[in-house]
């Protein structure tokens, strides 16, 4: 009896097991065009990066259902509805998405991918998340290289993707009850990303690709005061501060550090190919560009909402996720990721810049 007990106990994890391998195994089948097989993508950051670092039994909701029911079919810490920004850059370089670091040791022999140490829910600087923020990721890469994990040459020829999409901003503003974030704070938060992609620069990764600030004004949790009809120009232009602010910072660092190295360190200018998929949707085959797909049933519940006494869902999902930029509140659809992935090689260099 209790021997049926033990192999029980293992049940979650073996069905963890397996489901990360299939995640990997169909996003290896649509890498194509490999320019060179031995390219490593490392990524972190936040929720828009995570692909499962984040704990099953943690309150967030990228293992609740309706998480993932469009890939890949069931709940598999991404939060979205499939695949995020990371899955997308590892398709552009033709290699699997990165195997999440709190894995890696049930999944070795996908290590020679990269690694993902994004937690969603985290930033530069410690937020209500409980989980590493950046500081600590790169402290995670570093012990990595440290046990040769990775050569000089493997790192030399990996990219890494650097995600920061304002939860420092959101903890500042409900931490200190505020309605607007000092330029102060803001200036510290950039010039920690940029320390921060400086590190990782500096352990021997030349590709470095950061994600600029989304258009927040944009984000259904803002747009919802309006019915979900228009953003908000207020918090528009903070994003554009930030971004200005942390192009600025690259630039230096770039002009100070990189020493003609033949390194690239770029920015994602998620704002504008954001902005230009909700302005122009119907080029991106989107037809609900502002209003979430996955929202809770009334203001105290939210996507993946379970009444705790009943088991009953206090959600509803759109009947076309496909058609839906936003997933929920804060997060693209899979779809809204694929579009502005589109936008970006469509509308600039920058991807090419990374391979």
């Amino acid at each position: 009896m209790a021997s049926l007990h033990r192999l029980l106990s293992l049940v979650p994890l073996l069905l963890l097991i397996i489901l990360s391998a299939q995640n990997l195994g169909s996003l290896e089948a649509e890498a194509r065009n490999v320019k060179n097989p031995t390219k490593l993508l490392f990524a972190f950051g936040d929720s828009y990066a995570d692909t499962g670092n984040v704990r099953r039994d943690a309150v967030a909701s990228s293992w609740k259902q309706p998480y993932g029911i469009t890939f890949p079919g069931k709940p598999a810490g991404r939060f979205s509805n499939g695949r995020v920004l990371t899955d997308f850059l590892a398709k552009y370089l033709g290699v699997r998405s990165p195997v999440p670091y709190r894995m890696r040791n049930l999944m070795p022999q996908y290590m020679k991918y990269g690694i993902n140490f994004a937690y969603g829910g985290t930033g530069v600087f410690n937020t209500f998340s409980a989980d590493p923020n950046m500081t600590l990721q790169i402290d995670f890469f570093q012990a990595l290289i440290r046990d040769k994990v990775y050569s000089s040459a493997e790192l030399r020829n990996s990219v890494a993707l650097v995600s920061v999409a304002g939860n420092d901003y959101s903890f500042y503003l409900q931490r200190n009850g505020a309605t607007e974030v000092t330029p102060k704070f803001m200036a510290s938060v950039v010039k920690q990303t940029v320390k921060n992609v400086a590190r990782i620069h500096a352990l021997g990764v030349k590709k470095i690709a950061v994600s600029g600030l989304q258009p927040v004004g944009c984000l259904p949790k803002t747009t919802a005061l309006s019915s979900f009809s228009q953003c908000n120009s207020t918090f528009n232009d903070f994003a554009t501060r930030h971004n200005n602010l942390l192009r600025r910072g690259l630039v230096k660092l770039k002009q100070q550090e990189t020493n003609n190295d033949n390194s690239s360190i770029v920015i994602l200018d998620l704002y504008d190919s954001f902005m230009s998929v909700l302005n122009h949707p119907s080029s991106y085959k989107i037809k609900n560009h502002f209003k979430p797909c996955c929202v809770g049933l009334s203001s105290q519940y939210a996507c993946g909402s379970v009444d705790d006494k009943s088991m009953v869902k206090k959600y509803r999902v759109c009947n076309d996720p496909k058609s839906a930029f936003f997933w929920d509140l804060v997060h693209p659809t899979q779809s809204g990721w694929h579009a502005v992935y589109s936008n970006l090689r469509a509308t600039s260099n920058v991807l090419q810049q990374l391979h």
